[in-house]
């Protein structure tokens, strides 16, 4: 089935009520027992006000989620003169370990997630949509706990030992138990006070308690008083991410990408990463990388030295471009897809 084309009009967008879904992930499985053993994705979600919370959804959701999809819109949606299709949906699996197969389902089922709440927006607003990602009673009062996926790959600690002011200092109070993984986190009890000393990332901030200082997930504390110039999620998403354009070439048309890149993108990445990238971007694995030249060639990227002539090039030119976006493009095509070395700009 072919990619999902980003029909989303940001005018109709901007419309959304604040607590639509509008972008979710895989943090962690969590292993439940019933009458029979089984995982559950821990799933964070995100919707248009800023709130984030966890799910819990397991894979035979997912299967009927997409069934209803089906039957309600068929394979394919057509809008005007473009067609936008549903995201495909790994299949069943009905031998192995359930914990790997589980494992195994997780880059699949966060490719689908982001390509279904990537629909335009009023597929967004159907309800078969808006209850799946919608927080239940059952899913509030369960405790995450390990979120494995959401850990930045890069901790540093502070060594200092701080005499926080009780009153003004930046605080948070936790409203789950949480046990860190290693020296580098913060164990905490729910219902301590943890002085904050800074932000790691969207998910993660530093702090201290009781003189003991490590990193640990926003999602399991509520913020009493905020650090400096940290008020929102979005004011910290516009300091910490970049945005990076894409354009996936194909047949008939071209697919623009923004994609937000935080630490799972450094500004000088290597080829294997970018390569890597694009390819949970797009959901395909059979691709090439290209950036265009001053003259308007496409140049195929082979290696790291690719790379850096790409960067090289890149600095030379002039324009103006947002403060938070690369100064260069990455073009994606199929392997065997020659036809865009013959076209200019």
């Amino acid at each position: 089935m072919s990619l999902p084309r980003q029909l989303r009009d940001e005018s109709d967008f901007d419309q959304l009520p604040n607590d639509v879904p509008v972008s979710a992930a895989i943090a962690d499985i969590e292993e439940k027992k019933g009458f029979t053993r089984y995982y559950e994705f821990v799933i964070e979600v995100k919707n248009k006000g800023g709130s984030k919370y966890f799910i819990y959804r397991r894979y035979r959701q997912f299967f009927a989620l997409h069934q209803k999809l089906e039957e309600k819109f068929s394979m394919a949606i057509q809008l005007g003169s473009s067609t936008c299709s549903l995201p495909s949906l790994p299949g069943k699996i009905y031998m192995g370990n359930k914990q790997e197969i589980a494992e195994m389902r997780i880059p699949e089922l966060n490719i689908y997630i982001k390509k279904l709440l990537s629909l335009p927006t009023w597929i967004l607003l159907d309800d078969l949509i808006r209850i799946f990602f919608y927080q239940t009673e059952v899913d509030s009062k369960q405790v995450p706990r390990g979120l494995r996926r959401l850990r930045p790959p890069t901790r540093k600690v502070k060594t200092t030992k701080l005499k926080p002011d009780l009153l003004s200092s930046p605080r948070a109070e936790a409203l789950f138990d949480f046990s860190g993984d290693g020296k580098l986190e913060l164990s905490f009890r729910a219902g301590d006070v943890i002085f904050l000393l800074r932000r790691v990332n969207s998910d993660w901030l530093e702090g201290s308690l009781r003189n003991i200082t490590g990193i640990f997930p926003q999602s399991f504390v509520k913020i009493i008083k905020p650090l400096p110039d940290d008020s929102s999620d979005e004011d910290d998403a516009r300091k910490t991410t970049s945005c990076l354009r894409c354009f996936l070439h194909e047949a008939l048309k071209t697919e623009i990408r923004d994609v937000c890149v935080e630490e799972e993108l450094s500004a000088r990445p290597s080829y294997r990463d970018l390569v890597k990238r694009m390819r949970g971007v797009f959901g395909i694995e059979d691709i090439v990388l290209n950036y265009r030249d001053p003259e308007g060639d496409m140049i195929r990227i082979l290696d790291d030295e690719d790379i850096t002539l790409m960067f090289l090039e890149a600095e030379t030119r002039t324009g103006k471009r947002p403060e938070n976006q690369f100064p260069w493009e990455i073009h994606v095509t199929q392997i065997g897809d020659l036809e865009i070395y013959h076209h200019k700009a």
